[in-house]
């Protein structure tokens, strides 16, 4: 197969699909790789990396499309590379497709063939290729969120881990999968006082099982969440349906029921976001006020 590895052109995005580490195995296996010019530049991957391990450079991303049987790419495509996909090729990608209409409709006209990382299973029921970056999401969602907390960031002026003789600050994070496990353990290193919901009581029994003293467990419900969400500091949205949009926990009327200066960080804003005022953000223009409510709601944090 002829693989092709495009620069990704989403804003701020860094990362590549395709490490020359990859490229050796592809060509151990009889594939040949095109990789273009300083795709891997922004990971920290040289032209020269690449060629030594086997691959070789073409110029721009049209050549790429061009010449491929299948695409890799990070990030889903955007308006720009819709007519660079060629009728049956093969795109593997994270591509969300639930949270963008436009996105499914182009690819239909394309007749292209999609497979998205985000809904590749494991015969375990795991997702493998969204794991990685969910435990990179969660953890950045309490470094975030813990900016946007001090006073010249619009928040409360609340440290999460506290100091002797203040309370530390408290964090609510919606689901207990990798995205939520992560931020938890992060919001738990810092010292906060951390409650995890789910709507699984076999995960959370296993939540309680290994999670520090400092981390409650609670079923997730409306009731329950209402009820926290006024005394918490940082709330993070990390609620996940493989392949579907994710339902809205918290509503706009809910925003009225928390102090001003809370946090939210809505880790779910690839698949439409768990927070109804939810919208997506870039990393250059991270977060927006509503009801003196901070939302950060990068799409594609890590």
């Amino acid at each position: 197969m002829i693989i092709g590895v495009p620069k990704e052109i989403k804003p701020s995005e860094n990362r590549v699909a395709l490490t020359p580490a990859g490229v050796v195995e592809f060509k151990k296996r009889g594939h040949e790789v095109f990789v273009q010019d300083q795709a891997g530049a922004g990971s920290g991957f040289p032209n020269e990396e690449y060629v030594k391990a086997g691959a070789q450079i073409l110029p721009d991303i049209a050549a790429v499309y061009n010449s491929a049987e299948m695409i890799m790419k990070v990030k889903e495509p955007i308006a720009s590379e819709y007519d660079l996909i060629k009728e049956d090729q093969l795109l593997f990608t994270y591509f969300h497709f639930a949270s963008y209409q436009p996105l499914v409709e182009a690819m239909v006209k394309q007749k292209a063939v999609c497979l998205a990382y985000e809904t590749v299973t494991s015969p375990d029921g795991s997702l493998p290729l969204l794991v990685p970056m969910s435990e990179v999401a969660g953890r950045m969602a309490i470094q975030e969120g813990a900016k946007y907390l001090e006073k010249p960031m619009g928040g409360r002026g609340v440290l999460l881990g506290g100091v002797p003789g203040v309370q530390p600050g408290k964090v609510l994070v919606l689901g207990g999968g990798i995205v939520g496990t992560h931020a938890a353990k992060m919001a738990a290193g810092l010292g906060a006082d951390v409650t995890i919901m789910d709507v699984s009581l076999k995960r959370l029994r296993y939540l309680s099982e290994i999670m520090p003293a400092n981390v409650s467990t609670i079923y997730s419900n409306e009731y329950n969440i209402r009820r926290l969400i006024g005394d918490h500091d940082l709330i993070v949205g990390a609620v996940l349906i493989p392949g579907a949009k994710a339902p809205h926990l918290i509503t706009r009327e809910m925003l009225k029921e928390m102090r001003p200066g809370t946090v939210l960080v809505d880790v779910a804003v690839d698949q439409g976001g768990c927070i109804e005022t939810c919208k997506p953000t870039t990393h250059e223009d991270p977060t927006y006020v509503i009801d003196d409510i901070i939302h950060y709601c990068v799409a594609n944090m890590p």
